[in-house]
């Protein structure tokens, strides 16, 4: 092929891609956006900069480069920069973007669809799927989320490219595929036949200490950002030993050992109390599920300061799902799954009174994506307060995912990801199932802000450098 062929193939190519992503709903809204280096003030009516503190009323919040510079009380306007970029909100209560600790982007299928959807489906058919939903997620005003789990890859390439501004979406830090014992909660071989299981990749699996240092190693060497394990059974795996625990101790302090060797956080999916015990003993920073968390496993949470990510939204997709079609699980699992129904927020009740550690996470892809903010209300219906739920998936959340530098509040220093809604989230967290604004990396994702005339917002000033 020719130079000038090339570069036509390229062209096409490229307009192929951005025709089928503008299909796919992913084109990005077109905001007049200020220049890097110019300053930018959010004006809010009302301001939780800092979660667990009270909210200012009237403020600004100051953004260069992407970054908060200060944070004022007041409708501040600068001298000696003209260009600065001034963002109307103050007829709406700001707080932080908001932190998911438990997603799946890469699908929204449950049950005997699912297993479906992945015999017949493609890597692309994943991509463009994750980056659907990715969008949806930061147009619900998740700025961030963990990924928790996904065998092909497209998550962790969908990470990078939104990284690069390529692609609309939240802030992605990603496990790859989890880890779990041969028959356990993460083989994908289980429900299928022996002639399509001999084509599935099984590097996720180990069975032993060295197979389970080996199975991290491969993992880290894909480029996670943390690692993903499970304990347990699961809820909607095809495995009949159900939810008791299914790792040995010397596995379990394999996989965090040389997890935290290469710097990175475990995340472990457990129902059974023995599978949460088992994690917590050796070293592992979140808990997820946590269903059937006894005594014993709160005192470890207490002891070493380990997270608990209820994902109580799992059970929205569970009723949906069977509200539309009775059959859309197979037998075993839709017990389990009626099961998990009836007991879900009663280890939150046992836990949050006592102290535990609580970090929001939805387990997105059981529920459905752009939908993350439900969990806000039945955190609330098992106990937390608003202001508690809010913390959770804001500075709770970022300390779990080691990005308080970043993310978490709205500090000087800090990435300029924050949301606006309608009415006051600490009276009825419901609200934030509505985000009217999104704000990410200090570029608006979503909102039109009012235009406001300066003159009449001062009533302070920015000293010029």
């Amino acid at each position: 092929m020719t130079d000038p062929a090339r570069s036509m193939a390229r062209s096409l190519t490229g307009c192929a891609a951005a025709w089928w992503l503008a299909l796919a709903g992913l084109a990005i809204p077109v905001h007049a956006q200020a220049p890097a280096d110019a300053l930018v003030l959010v004006h809010a009516g009302r301001l939780l900069d800092r979660p667990e503190a009270p909210p200012r009323e009237a403020a600004t919040v100051a953004i260069r480069n992407g970054r908060i510079e200060s944070v004022h009380d007041g409708f501040v306007t600068p001298e000696g920069y003209a260009d600065a970029q001034l963002v109307d909100l103050r007829e709406r209560f700001v707080l932080p973007g908001l932190i998911d600790s438990h997603v799946h982007l890469d699908t929204d299928a449950g049950g005997e669809a699912r297993l479906l959807e992945a015999l017949t489906k493609d890597i692309p058919y994943f991509a463009y799927n994750a980056a659907v939903n990715a969008r949806k997620t930061l147009d619900a005003g998740f700025t961030t989320v963990r990924n928790l789990g996904g065998r092909n890859g497209v998550t962790l390439a969908l990470r990078d490219a939104i990284a690069a501004g390529k692609l609309p979406g939240p802030h992605i830090l990603d496990a790859g595929n989890g880890i779990s014992g041969t028959s356990g909660h993460g083989d994908a071989t289980l429900g299928l036949s022996p002639e399509i299981a001999a084509h599935v990749s099984e590097d996720n699996l180990c069975d032993g200490p060295e197979a389970c240092r080996r199975a991290v190693r491969l993992q880290v060497r894909r480029g996670v950002d943390v690692i993903k394990t499970m304990t347990t059974g699961g809820v909607n795996s095809r495995i009949g030993a159900g939810l008791g625990r299914q790792m040995f101790d010397d596995e379990m302090r394999a996989i965090v050992e040389t997890a935290h060797l290469y710097g990175k956080k475990v995340a472990v999916h457990a129902h059974g109390a023995e599978g949460i015990t088992l994690a917590l003993r050796h070293g592992a920073d979140s808990i997820e599920h946590g269903t059937l968390l006894d005594e014993e496993g709160i005192e470890l949470f207490l002891r070493t300061g380990a997270y608990y990510v209820p994902t109580l939204s799992t059970v929205n997709g569970y009723l949906e799902r069977i509200a539309a079609d009775p059959n859309a699980y197979p037998p075993d699992v839709r017990a389990k799954i009626d099961w998990r129904i009836s007991i879900t927020g009663q280890a939150l009740e046992k836990a949050y009174p006592r102290g535990v550690k609580i970090a929001f996470g939805t387990d997105a892809g059981v529920s459905k994506h752009g939908r993350n903010a439900d969990e806000f209300e039945l955190l609330v219906k098992h106990g937390l307060t608003p202001a508690a739920a809010i913390q959770a998936a804001t500075r709770n959340a970022a300390d779990l995912l080691g990005i308080s530098a970043d993310a978490g509040s709205l500090e000087p220093g800090k990435r300029a990801d924050l949301i606006a809604v309608d009415g006051d989230p600490l009276a009825d967290v419901r609200v934030l199932k509505n985000v009217e604004f999104v704000m990410k990396d200090g570029k608006v994702h979503k909102g039109r802000p009012a235009a406001a005339e300066p003159a009449a917002l001062t009533q302070s000033h920015i000293p010029s450098r």
